[in-house]
């Protein structure tokens, strides 16, 4: 894939939100000794990036910002389970845009492919990480975690939308009145 100078810019500030809201302005709340819970917008820049510039861009976002973040500000050992899920934090939206839904924009499908992301990544795979790497019981992790989820997956699709709504109005599509 071919990078711009100017879209090189915009992702290396995507990294830096991601770093900045996943490590300093969130909350974290244990879960029997680890990190259940994180409340925050930490994985919004890594989504915008995968639906705006496509799945490739999204995971670079996400997996950058993950070992940045790291390196900066270490919440504990490494762990490169935790790096594969924030690359697919923006890559599977991404993808689900760009690819399956032929880059359609509209709420209800970055709802879906947000949903289909959160559910992989959020839902079933940093649980089951945690669980294998420092033995949490799912019963204990999934409750607040699906609760984040419900409330994080529709206000991640209504901001990036409007984001994507004020940075690029197809004058095409406007004239045509044609959408996805």
């Amino acid at each position: 894939m071919n990078f711009s100078t100017k879209r090189i810019t915009q992702l290396s500030f995507l990294v830096a939100l991601t770093i900045l809201f996943t490590r300093v302005f969130s909350i974290r709340i244990p879960v029997a000794g680890v990190e259940g819970v994180r409340i925050g917008f930490g994985a919004l820049p890594i989504i915008f990036a995968g639906v705006a510039f496509g799945p490739l861009a999204g995971g670079i976002v996400g997996a950058l910002g993950d070992l940045l973040g790291y390196f900066i500000n270490p919440l504990g050992a490494y762990m490169p389970h935790f790096t594969l899920t924030s690359f697919l934090t923006g890559f599977i939206p991404g993808l689900i845009v760009f690819y399956v839904l032929k880059r359609c924009r509209t709420l209800p499908v970055i709802f879906i492919a947000i949903s289909l992301g959160q559910l992989i990544t959020s839902i079933i795979l940093v649980p089951y990480f945690i669980n294998i790497l420092f033995g949490v019981p799912f019963a204990v992790i999934m409750p607040p975690r699906l609760i984040s989820q419900l409330i994080n997956i529709p206000l991640y699709a209504y901001f990036i939308k409007v984001v994507l709504n004020h940075d690029t109005v197809n004058i095409r599509e406007i004239r045509a009145g044609t959408s996805c």
